[in-house]
């Protein structure tokens, strides 16, 4: 590492002396060059609101109560998704790290163990599930929308007629969802720091106030919370263990995309200190909390309204005030930009820069989301616990587990968190490796995501697929530390790999 192109500071940060010299690098630009530590500004409360604005999410609500309509009670529901979410803690602040070190974003990191072009592969395998989760969440608030004024203009929802099996208004209110997010994207990350910490109290409060609400007119906290024990499903004989290992599964997978891209975020943080408590504290404790809030909501509409009712949105329709209404759409639709913004745009805005980094930047790529997020048809995702949990979530965890093992691997094990900043913004530094491609970390994923799919498409190996995760982490980093491990020996910044 060159003394001269680096400063470090005490606090073992990194920065550029001349950042500007690589402006005419084709793996160069704004978005992605290194933050100075003088404009690192982001402390524990950052991470903190963060975390509990992204977790306090339709999603999150729902995630119980579809466990629990999977046969699991409510205090098997709540463990469940509070040890997904403490193992997730673990690669979330390990790849955390080197963000906070050198200032540098997901995709940039990800050069150093795939090579400067390859690692559009982990970028792009990124963006695409992010994009997906971009789709769900318009899509979600662009209901909430839809309830809003359908509360306020009588007919609204037979306005236009329907399509595609929807009213035709629910179609505009998606769009006009995702006309915000944009809006946000283009007024930039400082713009979003501001919309998470209003957002993180916002939420809880309301939610909270929704739980009293709940409690108080059920008498008590109903049904689901009086189910002690695992009970299959009418028609299914199911046990509880067949049930716990995807929906453990399934609850890592709902944050492993954060455990790849969390650099993205704390390359703006003041100190590893401050991040890494600012997570740690808020991750695992807001979603777990959050889940129960849920849980004891949908336990209360039992009794009050006869019928399960899991959906936020679809209790808001059963008031009739319209202040209460548009105070709960209100609040559906912060909580939904949020998480939104911050966990479905922020990276893949930064993995298709990375890509193409003269021709997108942050905003383009954010737009490129949204059209992206659009095709996939969220409305196809979240239709059932059976598709959303057990398809997307845990189908997604193997593919970014493996990534997740490959990074690890390659930046605490093989190189001792040292890297060479400089040499990830030029195409003949050392991390080209071969023609931009280190194949190692390239085998070593499609190994992993493999394996871990492998289930999906052939019964016999379903027990694979239930791990994903797991399978996809252990196995990708096992691969990539056995095909690396001779040949970066003593020789931590790879000066040693061959380049053509």
């Amino acid at each position: 590492m060159s003394e001269s192109s680096e400063i470090s500071h005490e606090d073992g940060r990194v920065e550029l002396r001349d950042a500007g010299a690589l402006t005419q690098s084709p793996l160069y630009n704004h978005d992605l060059a290194p933050i100075p530590v003088a404009q690192r500004t982001w402390n524990t409360w950052d991470y903190s609101a963060l975390w509990i604005s992204m977790a306090h999410c339709i999603p999150t609500y729902k995630m119980a109560s579809d466990l629990i309509a999977s046969g699991m009670a409510w205090w098997q529901a709540l463990v469940t998704i509070a040890l997904g979410n403490v193992i997730v803690l673990g690669p979330i602040l390990l790849n955390s790290h080197p963000g906070t070190k050198y200032g540098i974003p997901f995709p940039v990191f990800a050069r150093a163990a795939y090579g400067t072009t390859g690692s559009n592969l982990p970028a792009l395998m990124r963006a695409l599930v992010a994009c997906g989760w971009f789709g769900i969440n318009t899509w979600i608030g662009g209901d909430a929308l839809q309830t809003f004024f359908a509360s306020i203009w009588t007919g609204w929802d037979g306005l236009l007629g329907s399509f595609n099996g929807f009213p035709t208004t629910q179609w505009l209110s998606f769009l006009l969802f995702w006309s915000l997010n944009i809006l946000i994207i283009f007024r930039g990350m400082d713009v979003l720091r501001r919309v998470e910490r209003f957002a993180a109290p916002f939420v809880l409060v309301m939610t909270a106030i929704l739980v009293y609400w709940a409690v108080d007119h059920a008498g008590g906290f109903g049904p689901l919370i009086a189910q002690t024990g695992f009970v299959a499903p009418e028609g299914s004989n199911a046990t509880f263990f067949a049930v716990f290992v995807p929906s453990l599964t399934a609850t890592i997978g709902f944050w492993s995309t954060l455990s790849l891209n969390m650099p993205d975020f704390t390359r703006f943080g003041r100190s590893q200190r401050e991040q890494a408590i600012g997570q740690v504290v808020a991750l695992p404790t807001t979603m777990t909390l959050f889940a129960a809030m849920g849980i004891t909501i949908t336990s209360a509409t039992v009794i009050i309204f006869h019928k399960s009712i899991a959906d936020p949105i679809a209790l808001g329709r059963e008031f009739h005030s319209r202040v209460i209404v548009g105070i709960a759409m209100f609040t559906v639709v912060i909580a939904t930009l949020a998480v939104n913004i911050a966990a479905n745009v922020v990276s893949p805005a930064n993995d298709f820069a990375n890509a193409f980094p003269k021709r997108i930047n942050f905003k383009i790529g954010g737009v490129i989301t949204g059209v992206i997020g659009i095709l996939m048809m969220p409305w196809e995702i979240t239709k059932s616990a059976n598709s959303y949990i057990f398809g997307w979530l845990v189908g997604y965890s193997g593919a970014l587990g493996s990534i997740a093992g490959v990074l690890i691997v390659d930046y605490w094990i093989l190189r001792k968190t040292k890297l060479d900043l400089r040499s990830l913004y030029v195409a003949d530094g050392e991390y080209r490796y071969r023609d931009g491609w280190n194949m190692p970390a390239v085998y070593a994923t499609v190994a992993g995501a493999g394996v871990a799919l492998l289930g999906a498409f052939w019964e016999p190996m379903r027990f694979i697929y239930n791990w994903s995760w797991f399978v996809g982490f252990g196995l990708a980093g096992g691969v990539y530390w056995l095909l690396m491990a001779g040949k970066m020996h003593g020789l931590p910044e790879a000066r040693h790999v061959k380049r053509s």
